[in-house]
């Protein structure tokens, strides 16, 4: 009992004194953050703050970086991307990756399950209607909103339980919004860990447990929900909200 009570209080996620590089430009400097398992933790900043940055370095995904990126325990500075993922790590990048000539469903069989607890094509269709009804169209016919549902769905299927999602709500009408809403809060319901960047700060409060300011690629200031009314003047100054 005791081991598992140790196992379940290792962080999903721990960053500390991480340093990213593309090339010559110095992009974090000594990130550190933490994510519990079972949280949803929102990197807020303006553009250029180092927050894709961020979420690219706990998968390897820069030119170089250092310092220590913890994944449930496990030292990963030095491992390959593959590698990482296999931790049940899944990036939904602000781009989407879209297959625009295979069809929606082809999309979603197209990634290999590579952790244990991933969801079926009947458990995704539940949590996105949207996707059953279009299962047979090309990427190209999906709407932003059904692009962006079917991005995150083929990282469910990988059985990813630690989902990075960048800008999820950028660009998209309301009510498609709120539909992503509905959809995070199930996953969240159903234990997942989730680290989000957001512009729409209304739509990150109403979801986040906790919050990350980052500006010049360094965490300045880090709080809880709880704790919101009392950091307006702080997110004024950083964020302009």
């Amino acid at each position: 009992m005791a081991t598992e009570n140790a196992q379940a209080q290792v962080p999903f996620l721990r960053l500390q004194g991480v340093n990213a590089y593309y090339g010559e430009s110095h992009i974090l400097h000594g990130v550190d953050l933490v994510v519990n398992q079972g949280e949803l933790v929102t990197l807020l900043g303006r553009n250029g703050a180092g927050r894709t940055t961020t979420i690219k370095s706990v998968l390897g995904l820069v030119g170089q970086r250092s310092g220590s990126i913890q994944v449930l325990g496990h030292e990963t500075v030095g491992w390959s991307t593959h590698q990482i993922a296999r931790l049940g790590v899944g990036y939904c990048p602000e781009e989407r990756g879209i297959f625009a000539s295979l069809s929606c469903e082809e999309n979603l069989l197209l990634p290999p399950v590579i952790a244990p607890g991933a969801m079926t094509l009947d458990e995704i269709y539940s949590l996105f209607p949207n996707l059953y009804e279009r299962r047979n169209s090309p990427g190209s016919r999906l709407s932003g909103g059904e692009q962006q549902m079917l991005a995150i769905a083929r990282i469910l299927r990988t059985g990813a339980r630690l989902l990075l999602l960048d800008e999820i709500s950028e660009g998209l009408a309301p009510v498609i919004v709120q539909a992503l809403s509905r959809m995070i809060q199930t996953l969240r319901e159903r234990q997942f860990t989730i680290v989000m960047i957001e512009q729409n700060f209304r739509f990150a409060s109403g979801l986040s447990d906790r919050f990350y300011v980052m500006e010049h690629g360094q965490v300045v200031q880090g709080f809880a929900a709880h704790e919101l009314d009392s950091r307006t003047d702080m997110l004024k100054q950083y964020l302009g909200i």
